[in-house]
């Protein structure tokens, strides 16, 4: 990747800002806008679509617009056998860049709001249905954007992303977090879009979970690539980030 490290890093932290700050916002607006649930997951989900789109085309060519540790993680783990893939060193950069913008945007958003800030969720969302929600929104988000690297259609990555996300707010018991960078922020917010800190365990177990999963089932869709394929790929937007060579 061409960006110094140090400006990839603020491209992932100002992302997930944006990100988070989307998602809590909407819900915050929606809730006061109208009582039916339905209509404000409705509102919450379209926001996130079109905000996660703009976000992933904008910041892509920069960092590769992951914005989520387990797509960093995902990205790491495929490449580290490839000159150009993320390094350790990256994904210590990243993760923390995605965990404190992610903080900063819930309390921007619940500013914004004039909501309390820095306020702990009280949304209780400890049950074993919401996980295995997230254990599928988190596989299927992996072999989205693997998936897409591996057939050279990573252009696709800013509307596939952003759909398939929009998509599984309605079809997974979760609404689809499947971000423990996202998860974490949205603890910070006592609002629509929140999530109690001791749910946080457990829905970051089963993200990493259905990271796991996703990757293992790119290889069962996709097979495995020749070991000296080399091709220009894109994770989420990146331009120039190695495709995942799975091992």
């Amino acid at each position: 990747m061409s960006a110094p490290l140090g400006r990839r890093a603020v491209a992932e932290a100002v992302g997930s800002a944006a990100l988070v700050a989307v998602v809590v916002g909407s819900g915050i607006q929606a809730t006061e806008l109208t009582r039916d649930v339905g209509v404000q997951l409705l509102a919450n989900s379209l926001a996130t679509v079109f905000g996660l789109g703009v976000l992933i085309a904008l910041l892509g060519p920069v960092s590769g617009a992951h914005f989520n540790p387990v797509v960093t993680l995902a990205a790491w783990f495929t490449g580290r056998r490839s000159e150009d893939g993320l390094t350790a060193r990256d994904v210590a950069a990243y993760i923390p860049a995605q965990l404190a913008g992610s903080i900063a945007g819930a309390l921007v958003a619940d500013a914004m709001f004039g909501k309390p800030l820095a306020q702990w969720s009280t949304h209780d969302r400890f049950a074993g249905h919401l996980w295995l929600g997230e254990v599928v929104a988190t596989a299927g988000l992996v072999l989205l954007i693997f998936g897409l690297a591996r057939t050279d259609r990573d252009h696709f990555g800013p509307v596939a992303v952003a759909s398939y996300i929009g998509a599984a707010y309605w079809f997974t018991s979760s609404t689809s977090f499947a971000n423990p960078a996202v998860t974490i922020g949205r603890a910070f917010t006592d609002t629509f879009a929140g999530i109690a800190p001791g749910s946080l365990g457990p829905f970051i177990a089963a993200q990493l979970v259905g990271a796991a999963l996703g990757l293992g089932l790119v290889v069962a869709v996709f097979g495995r690539p020749a070991p000296a394929r080399t091709a220009s790929a894109l994770v989420q937007g990146e331009s120039e980030l190695a495709a995942p060579t799975l091992p």
